[in-house]
C-alpha cells in the first residue's frame, strides 16, 4: 500500500512521522498502531460521554476537548459520533 505525501497530501508525512515519534516504531507500525487504536478510542470516548454522573455540559466540554479534525463527538440528549467522511 502507498500513500500519497505529495502536494495537498503533504501533511499526511508529518502526521505519520508524528504517529512513529509517539509510538517509538517505524512509519508502517505506527500507521497500523494508529489504526488499530482509534477504533477503541472512540468507543471508549462514547462510553464515558454516555455516564449518567455527567452533566450535559461537561459531557459536551469533554466532547469538544477530545474532538479531532476527523471525528467530532456531539452530545445533546444523546451521543452521536461523526467522522470527517460523514460531514
Amino acid at each position: 500500500m502507498r500513500i500519497r505525501t505529495d502536494g495537498d497530501y503533504a501533511y499526511r508525512r508529518n502526521a505519520i512521522e508524528r504517529a512513529a515519534d509517539f509510538y517509538d516504531c517505524n512509519k508502517t507500525k505506527a500507521v497500523v498502531s494508529a489504526c488499530d487504536d482509534v477504533p477503541h478510542f472512540v468507543r471508549a470516548i462514547q462510553q464515558v460521554l454516555e455516564r449518567d454522573d455527567l452533566t450535559l455540559e461537561q459531557r459536551r466540554e469533554i466532547a469538544e476537548t477530545l474532538s479531532t479534525r476527523a471525528v467530532s463527538f456531539d452530545v445533546d440528549t444523546t451521543v452521536s459520533v461523526v467522522t470527517k467522511g460523514e460531514m
